[in-house]
This record gives structure tokens, sequence and C-alpha cells, in this order.
């Protein structure tokens, strides 16, 4: 890469531009292993996700104000942040694939199991195999939504300019 002012003054954001940011599919994870693990393993994959998902807001809402420091409206620019950013990834990390993946991995068990005779091990793994494969996939469609959603709805309340990327 080559070394420009810009590129020397462009933060990393630890929470998207780095390992970070796969805690968020800890939650998609967990259900693809669902079939294989006990619930308390899934459930502690959401905890990961939702802290992911905190940590993220908070830092943004930490960003905001650094940037916002000598601005009248720097608490309103700083729960815009950390409430845009949260319910962005809520949605878009969480909820949305936590749902899909249960729901992919749900129907392929079922259907594994009324057109094969594999043993319930067997099925088992290829549930979660199909739940794992299935997230690379669902990443886009579900970030382009939530965009579309709050920008249909919520980021309305603030104004565009206000948008948290």
């Amino acid at each position: 890469m080559e070394h420009t002012p810009e590129t020397h003054s462009k933060e990393v954001d630890i929470y998207r531009d780095t390992w970070v940011r796969y805690l968020g599919y800890a939650n998609e994870v967990g259900e693809a292993f669902r079939a294989l693990v006990p619930v308390s393993a899934v459930w502690a994959s959401y905890a990961v996700a939702t802290a992911y998902v905190s940590a993220d807001a908070l830092d943004k809402g930490r960003k905001a104000a650094a940037a916002h420091a000598e601005d009248h409206g720097k608490a309103a620019r700083v729960a815009v942040a950390v409430v845009d950013t949260f319910v962005w990834q809520a949605l878009a990390s969480v909820a949305i694939p936590g749902f899909t993946i249960n729901r992919v991995c749900a129907a392929s068990l079922f259907l594994l199991a009324k057109t094969t005779r594999w043993p319930l091990p067997l099925r088992k793994w290829t549930t979660t195999a199909i739940g794992l494969s299935t997230i690379p996939f669902i990443i886009t469609p579900i970030d382009r939504s939530v965009d579309f959603l709050l920008d249909s709805s919520l980021r309305k309340l603030y104004g565009e300019g206000e948008k948290n990327e």
C-alpha cells in the first residue's frame, strides 16, 4: 500500500477493520452449532456478539464526543452515534443473522431427516456445515437491508447527516 498523508491520518476502527469484527459473528456460529452443543453454548455466543455490539456502540459514542468536544450539541451527537451504531449492529450482526442461520439449520435438519437415511450425528454435522457455509452469503444482503431500513426510519428522526458510518 502506498503511504500517503490520507493513509496515515485514517484511524483504524478495531470493531470494523481488525479481527475483532469477527466477534460479531459469534451468534451465527453458535446457531450453526446448535444441533451439536448445549443450548448454553448458543446463548454464550449471543453474549459474545452482544458484547461486541455494545463495545462498538460505546466506541462510536466516545469518538463522537471527541470529534464534537466544543459543540453545543455534543450530547445529542454522542447519543445519535451510540443509538445508530447499537441499533444497526443489533439488527445486522445479531438478530437478523441469528434468526436466519437458526431457520436455515432447522430446515436443513428437518429436510435431511425426511429425505435421507443418514444417522443423526451425520445429519447434525451436515446441518452445522450448511449453517456455517451460509454465513458469508447472508452478510451483505442483511447489511444492505438494515441500511435501507434505518435510512427509511430511525435515521430520518435525526437527519441523514448524522448517519454513523
